[in-house]
């Protein structure tokens, strides 16, 4: 407001000075004589001013149309002038606008729109490096992947956009199924850019799959460098993958180096199940019980698992079923009360013949948690304490429907598989395994396949009454047959308090 005020002002203030001006030449006496071909002119103060101005205008435009006529000419002959500028901010603009339209149709959806768009701004901008990858994309999306190729093979004589050619040629190859090719294209594509965080996960991946355990670390340790990977994942991802690589080595005969491999493993992340048990075997071939004990213990309070009460019963592999119980204490003490720990603990009781210690060991662990195994296990005690073939059965016929119990689930498909690996089977996804209960189990876990005396060894038979600890897959065979029997006579009543307060009787 007051800034409009000031330019009324100054314009009546210019209006009011012009007028005084001119006043004042009129007022004025003298002037300007001009002679002309013998004819005199003579001007006023207030005409000769006005004739000064007319001549500057006059001469001013004569040199722009001087300016004009030299700029033509330069034209024509095509040298780079105002005029030749226009026409490219002309075509420019109309370029700039068909790329952003082809953007925008792309974003949509509308591979021909974008393909139209962008064969537009390639004509109008003559800039290969900006509409190239336009194209590519366009042309993917309407599924030309010749032209996408094509188009991608041109961005890579450019420094500028080496690297999203580079990628976009990845992708093609992992498309087609062609991981060899696109092992080398990422490999490439993170020399170019080593920050990039999808090239340095589709590497890794790559890499991982392939077998490149190295290879996979380098790159890991790429990620920790660039900051695109905390520390805490990249000790336990590390680990994995020289627990994989240990694997690999050991296949191919080098003991000694595999064991280092898992010893490393196990160092890096000592929860990690399947290290600790390689490394705890490693220490046990080296004659290093004790060392073997420790890692044990230090995966087990992390995590029970069957496996590592199998690793932890190789330490001593010749003690009777008395001491073992006695140093099996030792690795459950931190948790007795873990399911995995009681069913453990029961199972060496039945091994040592002591069938009502193995009941209380187990508790109420079949009804709180009902599985296969534990199931099992109550099969098992009960053929043990003599009960009838109705009650053994009736306790397998609840085992063949109940839930598996733990096992090697992936957190990011949920697939099942019977044993650890770095990657899932299913959806091809690193370090997604995971030792937990699955919401529907159709996998056998194959550490409960067997009761514990195949991994103590057999039990000796009793010299007045032999019993018989049969494993849990052939109960499983002997409860598959209890359906048919069913079918055709009823289960046999149960005489004894004991066994009549026992669940899993079968009544037709």
């Amino acid at each position: 407001m007051l800034w409009s005020l000031i330019k009324i002002l100054l314009f009546v203030a210019a209006i009011a000075g012009l007028t005084y001006g001119a006043g004042y030449l009129m007022e004025s006496e003298g002037g300007v004589m001009i002679t002309v071909a013998g004819v005199e002119y003579t001007l006023g103060p207030l005409q000769s001013v006005i004739a000064l101005v007319a001549l500057i205008v006059v001469t001013w435009l004569v040199f722009k149309l001087l300016g004009l006529l030299v700029a033509t000419l330069k034209f024509l002959n095509g040298d780079e002038t105002a005029i030749s500028r226009y026409f490219d901010r002309n075509r420019e603009r109309k370029g700039y606008k068909a790329l952003s339209d082809g953007l925008v149709a792309l974003a949509s959806g509308d591979g021909q729109d974008a393909m139209d768009k962008a064969r537009k701004a390639e004509r109008y901008l003559a800039k290969p490096e900006v509409t190239n990858l336009l194209v590519a994309q366009a042309a993917e999306m309407q599924g030309d992947k010749r032209k996408a190729s094509e188009t991608y093979k041109k961005l890579l004589g450019n420094d500028s956009t080496r690297f999203v050619g580079v990628l976009g040629l990845m992708k093609q190859k992992l498309d087609a199924g062609n991981t060899e090719t696109a092992l080398k294209l990422a490999e490439t594509a993170f020399a170019l850019k080593p920050r990039h965080v999808e090239t340095q996960d589709m590497l890794l991946k790559l890499q991982a799959d392939s077998g490149d355990w190295k290879g996979a670390r380098s790159t890991l340790s790429a990620k920790l460098k660039y900051g695109t990977m905390p520390r805490d994942l990249h000790r336990r991802r590390d680990a994995v993958l020289a627990l994989s690589e240990a694997k690999e080595v050991f296949a191919e005969g080098n003991t000694v180096e595999a064991r280092e491999e898992a010893i490393e493993a196990n160092r890096k992340s000592p929860d990690l199940i399947p290290a600790a048990i390689m490394a705890a075997r490693a220490y046990i071939e080296k004659a290093k019980p004790r060392y073997a004990t420790r890692v044990l213990k230090k995966a087990w309070d992390a995590q029970p698992h069957p496996d590592l009460a199998a690793a932890f019963a190789e330490i001593e592999p010749d003690e009777t079923p008395e001491a073992r119980i006695k140093r099996f204490k030792t690795l459950v003490k931190s948790n007795p009360s873990n399911a995995e720990a009681r069913m453990l603990m029961a199972e060496l009781h039945i091994a040592n013949e002591d069938f009502p210690e193995a009941r209380r060991t187990l508790g109420d662990l079949f009804e709180t948690d009902p599985t296969t195994r534990s199931l099992t296990i109550m099969a098992a005690i009960e053929r043990g304490e003599g009960g009838s073939d109705a009650v053994v059965k009736g306790w397998l016929a609840k085992a063949i429907t109940a839930p598996r119990g733990p096992q090697w689930v992936c957190e990011n498909c949920h697939n099942i598989q019977t044993e650890w690996a770095p990657t899932c089977g299913n959806c091809e996804s690193f370090d997604t395994l995971s030792w937990t209960a699955p919401p529907a189990s159709e996998v056998t876990s194959p550490t409960g396949v067997a009761m514990l005396p195949l991994i103590v060894g057999a039990i000796e038979d009793k010299a007045d009454e032999p019993v018989e600890i049969v494993p849990e897959a052939e109960i499983i065979e002997e409860a598959d047959e209890i359906v048919e029997d069913t079918e055709t006579s009823e289960a046999e009543p149960v005489e004894d308090d004991t066994t009549k307060a026992q669940p899993g009787f079968i009544d037709k």
